[in-house]
């Protein structure tokens, strides 16, 4: 992950831990997740027997809402199914994530 901060010249000094992120999403309203499936995945916590238990993940669920950005229900790089897509206050946009991204804040900002 430090690699793709780093091409993606993020400065390291405003990036924060997960547990740091993960103690806000009880009071979030919205988290969106742009292109990201196993990180975001609860099954990691969740289903004792899955492939990726015991993963640290984003725990994004907690939020009052989450948004997936995806291209389609696919498995992520684990092949793994993820339950986030079908919790009740989950929603999936599909498409291209920097389209769809654009669109939503156009359309925000109308």
């Amino acid at each position: 992950m430090n690699v793709l901060l780093a091409e993606a010249k993020v400065p390291y000094d405003i990036v924060m831990e997960m547990d740091e992120l993960n103690a806000d999403f009880p009071d979030t309203d919205v988290a969106i997740v742009i292109g990201a499936n196993d990180i975001v995945n609860p099954a990691a916590q969740e289903v004792p027997d899955s492939p990726i238990a015991g993963m640290p993940v984003l725990e994004v669920w907690k939020a009052k809402t989450s948004i997936m950005m995806k291209r389609s229900m696919a498995t992520g790089y684990a092949g793994v199914d993820n339950p986030l897509f079908y919790k009740e206050n989950n929603r999936m946009l599909f498409g291209d994530a920097k389209k769809m991204l654009d669109e939503v804040l156009t359309a925000l900002k109308a």
